[in-house]
């Protein structure tokens, strides 16, 4: 990237917000590759286009811009700085068993979170199940707010703990419920910068999960739900409670308004439940998860466990197809968005395409301040025959083998940016640094050229000291790297300098998870130990 980018990108940005400028919501039509806006309204004013000199970025999102001519924007941070800001959302847990104290299958996790909307709209989280076996992963990605990111992150773990549940602990958790005494802990959660104190489930919202765990009681299945199962189920019942919970009448105002913005903001989600060597996947939207792979021969591969739920995907488009009339083969994809305003095809809330227009009507009118809720009322053309959106996820299984190094969980603002082969091998050129700043002295020569190389990297990108996490090395290099996959100082300095309210235009939330698997664990599975 020349000297002048930097300047570009604001003046541009600038320039280009001016035109745009005169409401409270305006979105451009036009929709950069690499950087997608999940939802989109249509703007009153001609948009402007922009060409980049330096990837093809083009104008996705027109806010108001706070930022005045004279705004004298600082480009230049140290090293030192950029570190701060990227390893600012950091988190690192290593994994013991609870009873053992020795590791198990999942050795430890790394992740991070970069913001790009004001506030964040990506969630994540990592649990373990008390009742249960099993550790859980997830990555939100909130569109039209975080509400509904939040709200999920903070529940749908609680839903699936429930469903793994034997009819016993079912039975001792409605006893204590019907006599007033504390619950079983379903969950420990494992925090990350930003976290709520409390990741606690609200009154309205517990009452709902007790009315789940009741219909699983009534059941009568001695061992609860299948993983598989228990995922596919609790996607769904969570997205049918959030929707429920906005129908219902509710005397708290401040309960009130969230479950409107709860319903119709959206989300979102990829989750991973890894118990010994079983993995399951389940996703819903355009998340992602692969696996990285280190053969016998040392070679390293990528290994897909979801598939984006999008217009690009042949399998999405025919399922939608099957569950409309024919008629509407022209307009449920349309400019390739879901009835022309939607990129994923799967996702929490999002109650607009869900809902009947009469329902929708309905619940607006029972007085909210739906401008101060900043509640998106807008219904797509070609609106017939609700609901076009499911939040039902695709399930994927996993027999974890000794291979398997790591697992990588990110929103798509990761995936705009970077390859699945691309994230591979960033995560292994990590391990390999990591691996050789921990080699006795007297091994390293033979490692030399390979050290070498990384610190010409190193100086050439502005870096001083290493990541010691794998998820800022991910984000450090999405964010960074030229149209040829090479790190540029004065790109990724750019960048993290964008004024909030014009970053958007340029990146996603781009929020990351690594977590790394123990081979020595996984080998002793299959000899018995």
């Amino acid at each position: 990237m020349s000297s002048t980018v930097s300047y570009w990108i604001l003046n541009s940005t600038r320039n280009s917000i001016a035109t745009l400028q005169g409401g409270r919501r305006l979105y451009s039509r036009y929709v950069s590759n690499r950087n997608k806006l999940k939802w989109r309204l249509f703007s009153r004013v001609p948009p402007t286009l922009n060409s980049s000199p330096c990837g093809g970025f083009t104008l996705c999102k027109a806010y108001r811009h706070t930022s005045t001519e004279e705004d004298d924007f600082h480009l230049q941070l140290s090293p030192e700085q950029i570190n701060e800001v990227l390893r600012a959302g950091e988190s690192t847990h290593k994994i013991l068993d609870l009873e053992s104290r020795v590791p198990n299958s999942v050795l430890r996790f790394e992740s991070n979170q970069l913001a790009a909307n004001s506030p964040v709209e990506d969630r994540r989280g990592v649990a373990s199940c008390l009742q249960t076996n099993g550790l859980m992963f997830g990555i939100f990605d909130g569109h039209g707010g975080h509400a509904c990111a939040q709200a999920v992150s903070e529940r749908l773990f609680y839903y699936v703990a429930v469903s793994l549940m034997s009819h016993q602990t079912l039975e001792h958790m409605e006893g204590a419920m019907e006599s007033m005494k504390p619950l079983l802990p379903i969950l420990h959660w494992l925090k990350h910068p930003g976290d709520s104190i409390y990741k606690d489930v609200t009154s309205v919202h517990l009452d709902h999960l007790r009315v789940y765990w009741q219909e699983l009681l009534d059941l009568h299945m001695e061992m609860g739900l299948s993983i598989e199962e228990a995922l596919m189920y609790s996607f769904q019942r969570l997205d049918s409670d959030i929707s429920l919970e906005i129908q219902a009448p509710l005397e708290d105002e401040v309960t009130r308004n969230l479950s409107l913005q709860v319903a119709f903001s959206g989300a979102t989600a990829c989750m991973a439940h890894v118990d010994g060597i079983h993995l399951h996947v389940a996703n819903a939207g355009d998340c992602r998860a692969i696996l990285g792979v280190q053969e016998d021969n040392g070679m390293w591969s990528c290994l897909p466990l979801t598939r984006d739920h999008n217009a690009w995907n042949q399998a999405e488009l025919s399922r939608l197809k099957r569950e409309h009339p024919e008629s509407e083969d022209r307009t449920i994809i349309m400019e390739d968005r879901l009835l022309g305003v939607l990129i994923p095809c799967r996702a929490f809330g999002d109650v607009q395409l869900k809902w009947s227009k009469e329902l929708q009507r309905s619940i607006l009118e029972r007085g909210f301040n739906t401008e101060a809720l900043n509640i998106y009322q807008f219904t797509p053309p070609h609106y017939y025959t609700p609901p076009y959106l499911t939040a039902e996820p695709e399930v994927t299984y996993h027999r974890l083998r000794p291979q398997d190094k790591f697992l990588v969980l990110a929103s798509d603002g990761l995936w705009d940016m970077l390859s699945n082969e691309d994230v591979v091998r960033l995560v292994v050129g990590h391990l390999a640094e990591a691996d050789w700043h921990k080699t006795d002295l007297a091994q390293r020569p033979a490692n030399l050229g390979l050290m070498q190389s990384l610190l010409l990297q190193r100086k050439a990108s502005g870096l001083h000291e290493a990541d010691q996490n794998a998820a800022t090395r991910l984000i450090r290099h999405a964010i960074g790297n030229n149209e040829y996959g090479e790190m540029e100082a004065e790109r990724l300095a750019a960048m993290l300098t964008l004024p909030e309210d014009l970053a958007r235009m340029y990146r996603d939330d781009i929020t990351v998870t690594v977590v790394y698997f123990n081979s020595e664990s996984i080998g002793a599975y299959y000899k018995g130990g």
